[in-house]
């Protein structure tokens, strides 16, 4: 087993190219075009890193791709190691679903966009195609949502568990329930550490048409996908991801697809709504929490595939953590969901929204928001206790695991960045983001693999994760 590992790790480390991109000069007269005007900052900023990207679909894909081509690398290699395994599906399967399945349904400027990343790729010497780059953009919705329809349609024998992964603590809130009146805005996400410790872009994004962007991502997508971001409009986005939720539309829109056109064409609350609907096949199914910092208003858009529900208000609080809110949507295509258990993760972080909403009114700002994240108060043995069932997600100290998320007791998984704004943020173009728990317990790979030999398997993409510290990031940033 051993020697196994050590051949793993010799073979996906080595198809990582080095951080040192080959100079513009090396580049063809349209390549160096292509690449004008985009720029990464030099090293990492408290763990992230930090991307301009600007111009024509083209040229915001070539950049992407040619300037964050070693962490897309090394992205890829993970991803081959991990879906087969937990999924049971070759690389190749899902690359005919990329083309088979979303590719027909990939509009023009987004098509070009990927098409760029896979262009700067090979710019820069990793070998990736359009394929590639449209199953990295789909790492949440063919594994999660595709597969199990996949297998339920063509009778799959003994196919493994494959639930929908949950994606993080979140709220929204304005009017009387913060300091200024102002709409406030936070969110962690939640994932395995090994895909989540790659999850460290904040993306500056100047499209020709739309609005400039400001969001977190991760290398290769051209959406944030966790997904936090603003735009030049006024919104504010984010969601957490519907737990148990079942349902795929094979002639739909890709949900990253969708989720980026809203972001960078939506202005108002209904603008998004009408954007993430239109086409919705189902993939990575969110509560999505919208802010406009124009009006003061803010939204609960909970978008399934057979029902979906919108709350507004100017003057309110809205949590999210991974639980469906519409009883159509539970009842209907959440089969399994238990609403009434406080021991269960979704619920118990309701219950502590709630309770923080309640305690907090009329106090809600950025340093509330920060500490909002960052809590570990578990509602069930009222105490500190770091797991599932607190804000700030630990499943490495969770002895009970999360059924629902086919996750086992002390899986490695759990927050693995926050992001926090309000008004005048996003009026700015800027937000507040801490890599890793900002609750400031660090996660150690090496350790946790010597008390946890199950997950062994992961060695070779399993890093440490750092306790976060909480640094501001601005769009035209140099």
């Amino acid at each position: 087993m051993r020697a196994l590992l050590c051949s793993l790790a010799l073979l996906f480390a080595v198809s990582v190219p080095s951080l040192a991109a080959p100079p513009p000069s090396s580049l063809t007269p349209p390549q160096q075009r292509l690449l004008r005007g985009g720029w990464r900052r030099a090293g990492l900023t408290n763990g992230w890193v930090y991307v301009h990207l600007q111009g024509t679909p083209q040229q915001l894909g070539f950049q992407h791709g040619y300037l964050l081509a070693p962490e897309i690398s090394d992205a890829l290699a993970m991803f081959k190691l991990k879906l087969p395994h937990t999924t049971g599906k070759s690389w190749h399967f899902y690359r005919v679903a990329a083309r088979d399945v979303l590719l027909p349904h990939i509009e023009k400027q987004y098509r070009q966009e990927l098409q760029g990343i896979s262009d700067g790729l090979r710019a820069h010497g990793v070998r990736a195609d359009l394929l590639d780059v449209i199953v990295l953009n789909a790492f949440e919705e063919l594994p999660y949502y595709y597969v199990p329809w996949y297998n339920k349609l063509h009778a799959t024998p003994t196919p493994p568990r494959v639930q929908a992964q949950p994606n993080c603590s979140a709220f929204v809130a304005t009017g009387s329930y913060t300091k200024d009146h102002n709409v406030v805005m936070g969110h962690n996400t939640w994932t395995s550490y090994m895909t989540g410790e790659r999850w460290n872009v904040i993306f500056d994004i100047v499209p020709q048409h739309g609005y400039h962007i400001l969001m977190d991502g991760f290398p290769g997508v051209i959406t944030s996908n966790d997904d936090f971001g603003i735009n030049s409009a006024g919104l504010m986005i984010t969601e957490t991801t519907i737990t148990s939720f079942v349902g795929w539309k094979n002639d739909g829109i890709p949900e990253f697809v969708r989720s980026r056109k809203a972001m960078q064409y939506a202005s108002s609350i209904d603008d998004y709504v009408r954007i993430m609907e239109a086409g919705n096949n189902g993939g990575y199914a969110n509560d999505w929490l919208i802010g406009d910092r124009k009006t003061g208003e803010i939204a609960r858009l909970e978008l399934g595939l057979k029902h979906v529900r919108v709350w507004r208000t100017r003057d309110g609080f809205y949590g999210g953590a991974n639980y469906p809110s519409d009883p159509r949507v539970m009842h209907d295509e959440c089969p399994g969901f238990n609403d009434t258990n406080i021991r269960l993760s979704p619920n118990a972080r309701r219950a502590r929204w709630h309770q923080l909403a309640a305690q907090y009114k009329g106090k809600i700002d950025l340093k509330r928001a920060e500490a909002f994240e960052s809590d570990t108060y578990d509602v069930v043995t009222k105490s500190k206790h770091p797991c599932l069932r607190t804000l700030s997600g630990h499943g490495e100290l969770d002895a009970n695991g999360y059924d629902q998320w086919a996750w086992g007791a002390y899986y490695p998984g759990g927050t693995v960045s926050n992001k926090v704004v309000d008004a005048a943020d996003a009026k700015a173009m800027r937000f507040e983001a801490a890599f890793g728990h900002a609750d400031g317990i660090a996660f150690n790979a090496a350790q946790y693999l010597k008390k946890h030999p199950q997950f062994a398997w992961e060695k070779p993409f399993l890093n440490d994760l750092p306790a976060g510290t909480w640094t501001e990031f601005k769009a035209g940033e140099k």
